[in-house]
């Protein structure tokens, strides 16, 4: 449960991200059929939610991993003069660079808190912090790999030349395997981007505890 909780708080704020970047564009979509919310009842999608990282939390070394209900965007709605590409790859986009803003946030927290020791005899909140940072970044990470329907895939599909698209296509085509095999090699895959930024929040958190890296 102590894991469930930054799951469904980092997943919310993803799939808020993209319905607010899509509203922005001028697709009330997501809006019109209340996604555009920090509520996180609307944004649960009870498998991937709750069900799936249940039993992942109950069955030593199954990863821990889910997933929110995806928001419905409409390109078609885009406010004249947004290109349709572009708009999808700024609304898919927004979503990991929400969990990068929110793990940047836990970390200035986190930091501010062992400054001022407001965080001394909390070691709930201290634990929650924790957690939130490193799923955030795994979650911007992992979303970013362009595979469909990652959201690091709308912005290959907008940026890809049309020379290319055939290629592209047959990648889309195979998408599903991709994305079985992505979660088999997750860990060997992510390993090098999720440490990276690890390292540079780490070093964030210590600056602002004023304490030497």
């Amino acid at each position: 449960m102590a894991l469930l909780i930054p799951m469904i708080l980092s997943l919310t704020v993803h799939e808020f991200a993209h319905a607010w970047s899509a509203r922005m564009l001028g697709d009330d979509t997501a809006e019109r059929m209340g996604r555009l919310t920090l509520n996180p009842l609307p944004h649960i999608d009870p498998f991937g939610t709750v069900l799936l990282p249940l039993v992942a939390l109950m069955s030593p070394g199954v990863p821990f991993f889910g997933w929110a209900k995806p928001v419905p965007v409409n390109p078609a709605r885009f406010r004249q003069g947004v290109n349709m590409g572009a708009g999808m790859a700024l609304t898919a986009i927004a979503g990991p660079l929400s969990n990068v803003a929110l793990a940047v946030f836990c970390a200035v927290l986190y930091g501010l808190g062992f400054r001022y020791d407001f965080l001394a005899g909390q070691p709930g909140i201290a634990f929650l912090l924790d957690r939130m940072i490193s799923l955030n970044i795994v979650l911007a990470v992992f979303n970013m790999i362009p595979i469909p329907p990652l959201d690091g895939s709308r912005v290959i599909d907008w940026l890809v030349p049309y020379r290319h698209r055939p290629v592209w296509e047959t990648v889309t085509r195979f998408a599903p395997f991709l994305l079985v095999a992505m979660f088999v090699f997750a860990p060997y895959v992510l390993a090098g981007p999720v440490s990276a930024m690890n390292a540079l929040l780490d070093r964030l958190l210590f600056v602002v505890a004023g304490r030497p890296a």
